[in-house]
């Protein structure tokens, strides 16, 4: 694994403090109703995506999920105040502002969404790794999914094809405790989600996803497994999310005091530990980067605010392939 220098920490600070500001932006605009309809915020499982980010190749390896998807596009490198517009159902969103909140999506950098459908990504990760091996891309497919997705059917057929196949895809686990408002203890008689892949003699095991350390550690051995041709690996990332399921989320199944007891080990707060430990910046560095994060949040606000909305006549041209249709000129 590449080494985990000051400069990784400084990055993942900056970054893991914007993803989160960003999206308490995002939950604060949403209850002005700027941003409509659904909204899941990853505040709190920061540490998957930056330990991951550390350990893949973004130029040709690609990143699945499902609807809690904002920041992981920007950590691909698609531009932030373009994924701020998509969620104000702005033109200048990634998809034009017709995917909204759920569909976060970029082929140019290799991130594909952003699925609406529980355990929907899981065969269709598998499908994109499995045209990485075909055309020998050399690249690997990271697979994530939340602990309620794992009770779907199509994670056992999508297993037992890619471990038959060796298709290049790690299958990721964010366990945050609960599917929705039913916790992990309730929805099967095991609560070691990563044991389901010892079925399919799957390489598998847990990780403290509140650490990034942990989590690029584990990410970089899978990849290299799966870049070798020896196939999938399945990693539960022990996490947790300190907002609701969504933003109607009400919480009720859960304490404050649960709530705070994970705050503790809120991986911002580690990342920042280790930073001032090691003297790897100043106060006034800190402060600095702070400032630079607050001002992009910003920034990204005002974009999608003062962004036009679509032409109404641009959902016909999504729908309707052809181009010479007499009633509805095509603009895209």
């Amino acid at each position: 694994m590449k080494k985990v220098t000051k400069e990784v920490y400084l990055k993942w600070y900056e970054d893991m403090l914007f993803w989160r500001k960003f999206e308490d932006k995002l939950a604060a605009v949403y209850i002005q109703q700027k941003v409509r309809g659904f909204l899941h915020l990853y505040n709190g499982q920061e540490a998957v995506l930056a330990g991951t980010l550390h350990a893949i190749d973004p130029s040709k390896d690609k990143l699945i999920t499902a609807y809690r998807n904002h920041v992981q596009p920007i950590g691909m490198g698609v531009d932030p105040r373009k994924v701020m517009a998509e969620l104000y159902g702005k033109a200048t969103g990634t998809s034009h502002g017709l995917g909204g909140s759920m569909h976060i999506f970029s082929k140019e950098h290799n991130f594909y969404g952003g699925h609406g459908i529980v355990g929907g990504q899981i065969p269709l990760g598998a499908g994109l790794a499995f045209g990485d091996k075909y055309f020998e891309t050399g690249g690997v497919t990271l697979c994530y999914m939340g602990d309620g997705a794992v009770r779907q059917g199509s994670l056992h057929e999508t297993f037992n094809m890619a471990m038959n196949w060796k298709l290049p895809v790690v299958f990721i686990c964010e366990n945050n405790g609960y599917a929705m408002g039913t916790s992990v203890e309730r929805t099967a008689n095991h609560q070691e989600i990563w044991k389901l892949g010892l079925g399919y003699e799957m390489p598998c095991g847990p990780v403290d996803g509140m650490n990034p350390v942990k989590v690029a550690e584990a990410i970089s051995e899978a990849v290299e497994r799966a870049r070798s041709g020896e196939g999938p690996t399945f990693l539960e990332m022990k996490t947790y999310r300190y907002r609701g399921h969504s933003m109607s989320d009400a919480q009720h199944y859960r304490t404050k005091d649960e709530v705070e007891e994970y705050k503790k080990i809120d991986p911002i707060t580690q990342v920042l530990d280790v930073i001032k430990e090691n003297n790897y910046a100043t106060e006034e560095e800190i402060k600095a980067m702070d400032k630079r994060v607050k001002d992009l949040v910003k920034e990204c606000e005002q974009f999608a605010e003062e962004s036009p909305f679509p032409e109404k006549n641009i959902m016909y041209d999504v729908v309707y392939d052809q181009e010479n249709y007499p009633f509805l000129p095509h603009k895209l």
